[in-house]
């Protein structure tokens, strides 16, 4: 890490401009995707593996007009998940002269340092959150053990391109995929309200929410002539008691099935299903549990932040946070669509 601020020639008179052309990076909606929009601040500094205990049962009853003195009883299962954690580090250094050389360009060092390391950490913890540190053990929500991989089907007219794709087929689609995921969770009726999110690259979320008017065709489609993708699926999701959420993190293009982009359709918390009276879920009123579907854990809601004297009369500044990569427990709750576009 090196603070490079050159000697500046000016001609006099002159006018300077006291603010700065910032280099940008995208501030990513994929956090969203986690239950409670963010990673749990639950573990500590030293704390190496996160582990989840889950219960299945089964139960046999016997049914007969006698009674019977054998008879069949509840099995309960108890499993272990786990997952491991990582240390992220950064280091910035520097001294009086860097600070001075620096205040030459308004540039006050300690803040822009500070902020600098805050960001690379920020980063790191996205990739993580998307791919995992280590992929091949499943971390990473694109690496999800059992999540439901789709790619984007050709169209009527034999489209498979999300800019060439006939606009209310598409939104039909992405409404399809979002029944398939309420249905395999047992997400419907019963007051159960759900937020689904949708993480996708901004050329996608753009294309939806912009560029892709539903057309009117012989037959009226939800939106057509007015409404685009986004707002179709907006409208429909929304009157039938749900929300939906539009994220969008340009680390997923071409990062689908064949080089397409990845776009995350998941529910990040689950809402446990219930009816009064004769309930067949009522093991799910047992707690304590756990209905996330995505998590991820920190071991501090944002970085420490570790100053120390160096010989030379200078300042390093370490940065750090544990965390673990992105963690699906529950499979049925995330969809990885492919969609080229």
């Amino acid at each position: 890490m090196s603070n490079f601020f050159p000697a500046q020639v000016r001609a006099n008179p002159h006018f300077a401009e006291p603010g700065l052309v910032v280099t940008y990076a995208q501030a990513s909606g994929a956090f969203n995707a986690l239950m409670e929009g963010k990673p749990q601040t639950k573990i500590g500094s030293g704390d190496l593996y996160v582990y989840i205990n889950s219960l299945d049962l089964r139960t046999e009853t016997f049914t007969a007009q006698a009674s019977s003195n054998f008879l069949p009883s509840s099995t309960l299962v108890g499993s272990q998940y786990s997952t491991p954690t990582y240390l992220i580090r950064t280091r910035a250094i520097w001294d009086h002269h860097d600070i001075a050389a620096a205040a030459n360009y308004n540039v006050a060092l300690p803040a822009a340092q500070d902020l600098a390391s805050r960001q690379g950490i920020f980063q790191q913890m996205r990739t993580m959150l998307l791919y995992g540190y280590n992929p091949s053990n499943g971390e990473g929500l694109l690496n999800a053990t059992g999540a439901t991989a789709v790619t984007l089907p050709a169209d009527t007219y034999g489209a498979t391109t999300v800019t060439a794709y006939d606009n209310g087929e598409m939104a039909m689609w992405i409404l399809s995929q979002i029944v398939a995921m309420k249905t395999g969770m047992y997400q419907s009726g019963n007051n159960i309200s759900n937020k689904i999110v949708i993480v996708s690259p901004q050329r996608v979320f753009l294309q939806f929410q912009y560029g892709s008017i539903v057309q009117i065709t012989s037959y009226q489609r939800p939106g057509a002539g007015t409404s685009t993708i986004g707002q179709t699926i907006q409208n429909v999701v929304t009157e039938m008691g749900d929300e939906v959420e539009w994220h969008f993190d340009d680390t997923l293009i071409g990062k689908g099935a064949g080089g397409a982009d990845a776009v995350i359709l998941t529910i990040p918390e689950v809402e446990v299903p219930s009816i009064s009276g004769i309930n067949t879920n009522e093991f799910g009123e047992i707690n304590p549990q756990m209905r996330g579907v995505n998590l991820m854990y920190t071991d501090m809601a944002a970085p420490m932040k570790i100053p120390t004297p160096t010989p030379d009369g200078g300042i390093t500044e370490i940065q750090e946070i544990r965390c673990s990569s992105g963690w699906n427990i529950r499979p049925q709750g995330l969809y990885i669509l492919s969609m080229p576009y």
